[in-house]
């Protein structure tokens, strides 16, 4: 750590800004831009929806969050200086999260708009109706992390760190790894090297010229050889894009987020855990920045990104932000707070100029994927690594339904399954047991959900507390009823329990007395005598 000069409390007044904040801005400005790109790319590239709500509606809300989270977090840091008479006091890094917003986009907007355009919904329909959903989204989540930023701590004690982090660590190592990774070897030669220079960088820890940021340091080069290859003839199908003129857009506050409210309410099964995990997330990267030497309130923390999340939600925004891991990377760099202000400055005005949309649609897929693919992988290796050694195993069990999924994902594509094909193999069992496909598809539905309640279920038995082990099975019993989790309806909605039939029906009970089955069992052997059980 740098070394400090001190100064009278109260009246210390840092520079605003020092040279390692050039760094810090260029690293935090290429996470964010990388997965803004992605989100892009995703929303666009993949599910067809018409570039203009993506670029003009929902992008220009989002990076108003990135400002007022940054802007905050830097008054936070000059405030601390202040206080401690400090030079080295560094900012929290703020920018939208990777993992939820990647999924929100694969798991939530996506297939919100494929839906609605199943409906008959012309593209500019369905696609103002997926922004208002990806507004209330916001506002569900933001308002979930106010109320617990007073509460976080006790989260964490009654939630395992194994179920935390496996559930999110599964859906990293799948979603954000796999799929990914797919996209960015449909151009092998900068999908590879991006990748691979990202795991020297910094896995490898590998030196690199002029102190450069690993992830500048990747992108640069893949984009520039994406861009000479294609120029070249090198890539199929390979094309420039169409210049567009930066359009402003002012995000101003809007109903929609309120008009989308009944939208959201089947994906709650995983907007409720995206907010909590970034609670918990919040509560570890205030601890990390603690044990850097800068000792920011976790309250404080958790309260910025909230109100940072709420605003965006409230303003057209469509992904939630967070305070990034790296606090000690980037006071490492030398940055202080100018970083955050520099970031928050160029992505919130460039999001309301409209330069952000015009800077990201000249990001190849090929040289964001890999980067994306980096965090999966990081966050799936933080599952375990984070974990008590003995609840491993729940960590790895954890992951087992979002391989599920992941197959849902790929088997619910039209282009490989015909609807009508997909409901028959759905609705129709070969042999013994439910039919195959509905196995794999209700395991997947709620998986976040699923995940942590299977995760803290298997610890509470390690650490011999038969009856929360058993509490959490008939909890999961209960959520299976009304479709929370291993929703019966294909496309993971709720319900009530007593209005559905045939094998949708077949499929509830038989999963929710499965859970009811296994915790009669455990509370059986926990009658045994001479057992050392604890509840």
């Amino acid at each position: 750590m740098p070394a400090s000069s001190s100064r009278p409390a109260g009246r210390h007044r840092p520079p605003l800004f020092v040279s390692g904040d050039l760094n810090g801005f260029f690293g935090l400005v290429v996470d964010n831009l990388s997965i803004l790109g992605f989100i892009a790319a995703a929303l666009v590239g993949i599910f067809g929806m018409p570039a203009e709500i993506v670029f003009g509606r929902m992008f220009p809300g989002t990076a108003l969050g990135v400002l007022v989270g940054n802007l905050l977090y830097t008054w936070m840091a000059r405030r601390l200086a202040a206080r401690s008479g400090r030079d080295d006091v560094t900012a929290m890094p703020l920018g939208l999260d990777a993992p939820t917003s990647i999924g929100m986009a694969l798991l939530v907007l996506g297939p919100a708009f494929a839906g609605y355009r199943e409906q008959g919904m012309d593209p500019e329909a369905a696609g103002i109706a997926t922004w208002q959903l990806g507004m209330a989204s916001l506002l569900v989540m933001g308002t979930l992390k106010l109320a617990l930023s007073f509460a976080g701590d006790a989260i964490t004690r009654m939630v395992p760190r194994a179920a935390l982090l496996g559930s999110i660590g599964g859906a990293a190592l799948v979603l954000l790894g796999f799929l990914p990774l797919i996209e960015a070897l449909r151009s092998p030669v900068v999908g590879l090297v991006t990748l691979g220079l990202l795991l020297y960088a910094l896995v490898a820890r590998g030196r690199l010229p002029l102190r450069i940021p690993g992830v500048l340091f990747a992108f640069l080069v893949g984009t520039t050889l994406y861009y000479a290859l294609g120029l070249a003839g090198a890539l199929p199908g390979f094309a420039l894009p169409a210049w567009t003129a930066p359009v402003p857009v002012l995000p101003l506050p809007t109903l929609g987020a309120i008009e989308g409210l009944p939208a959201a309410v089947p994906y709650l099964s995983l907007l409720l855990p995206f907010g909590l995990l970034m609670v918990v997330g919040g509560i570890n990267v205030a601890e990390s920045a603690r044990a850097a030497g800068d000792d920011y309130r976790t309250r404080d923390v958790l309260l910025v990104e909230a109100v940072a999340t709420l605003v965006a939600g409230a303003c057209g925004g469509v992904a939630q932000t967070t305070p990034y891991i790296g606090q000690p990377a980037y006071k490492h760099m030398g940055a202080r707070s100018g970083y955050t202000l520099l970031t928050g400055l160029f992505v919130g005005l460039g999001g309301m100029l409209g330069v952000i949309a015009g800077l990201v649609q000249w990001l190849p897929l090929a040289v964001l994927a890999p980067i994306i693919v980096y965090v999966g992988i990081d966050i799936a290796v933080q599952a375990f690594r984070d974990t008590r050694r003995e609840h491993a195993i729940a960590v790895a069990l954890a992951f087992l339904p979002a391989v599920a999924y992941l197959l849902t994902i790929k088997l619910g594509n039209p282009a490989w399954i015909e609807p009508a094909r997909f409901a028959e193999l759905y609705a129709t069992g070969q042999g013994h047991g439910l039919p195959e496909l509905a196995t794999i598809v209700v395991l997947g539905n709620g998986f976040i959900i699923t995940a942590m309640l299977w995760a803290t279920a298997l610890v509470a038995m390690i650490d011999a507390r038969p009856w929360r082990a058993i509490g959490c099975l008939l909890l999961a019993a209960a959520l299976t009823a009304f479709g929370v989790i291993h929703s019966a309806h294909p496309q993971g909605a709720v319900y009530l329990p007593w209005r559905l039939e045939g094998m949708r029906q077949a499929i509830v009970w038989q999963f929710a007395g499965a859970y009811v089955a296994l915790a009669l069992a455990l509370g059986l052997l926990a009658l045994q005598r001479g057992e050392p059980a604890r509840g």
